[in-house]
């Protein structure tokens, strides 16, 4: 985990998530990362449960491989070592919080955009902010929040409840989004932000 002054001074740009237009994505906390993502699992849970209180919908994604037809890069970059659908190391994590009624989303690569329904579903909720949150910091969540950026979503970052294989890793990765693409949140700050806001109720 990244300490904060490694890259604050990266962090010049500051906005709290709206819940009333924010959508919470927890990338790949599946069986396969387990021990990288059991670290931040009081975090990711303390996320959940934030965004649930404040009808924030939460969508999980599950990166599996279901043939060679969409392998792409994947196998050779990893030397094979990918993550078979049918397999319990492709299922979620049992700890999470997931509920029926939350979408999954399944994906083939690093981006939970490329080649999903995930972009049409946003915008048929009417969706105009994304928290990230999952593992792997800097290679799945890092590419879905560029992602995000580049297709117009407004993106936030969590710092504590996204976790790598290496802090070095993790560090890098809240220097480059603060610098170009996301706001870089934490759970303390999305509950005050949730806080601050408006309910339904006090908007009438």
């Amino acid at each position: 985990m990244a300490s904060s002054s490694s890259y604050k001074k990266f962090e010049t740009r500051k906005r709290d998530p709206d819940p009333k237009s924010a959508v919470l994505l927890v990338i790949d906390m599946q069986n396969y990362f387990y021990s990288m993502g059991k670290p931040i699992l009081p975090a990711i849970k303390t996320t959940i449960d934030l965004c649930r209180r404040n009808s924030v919908p939460v969508i999980f994604t599950r990166h599996c491989h279901k043939s060679p037809d969409d392998y792409g890069m994947m196998y050779e970059w990893w030397n094979g070592d990918i993550i078979r659908d049918g397999t319990v190391e492709a299922e979620l994590i049992p700890e999470l919080d997931r509920r029926d009624g939350d979408l999954v989303v399944e994906k083939h690569t690093y981006s939970a955009f490329r080649d999903t329904n995930l972009e049409e579903k946003l915008l048929e909720m009417g969706i105009k902010e994304v928290i990230v949150t999952g593992v792997m910091t800097n290679v799945c969540c890092e590419t879905t929040a560029r992602e995000a950026f580049i297709r117009g979503f407004r993106v936030f970052f969590s710092t504590d409840a996204t976790a790598t294989s290496s802090a070095e890793l993790h560090d890098a990765t809240l220097k480059n989004l603060a610098y170009g693409f996301t706001y870089l949140v934490d759970c303390k700050r999305i509950q005050a932000a949730f806080l601050n806001s408006p309910s339904p109720q006090e908007l009438r």
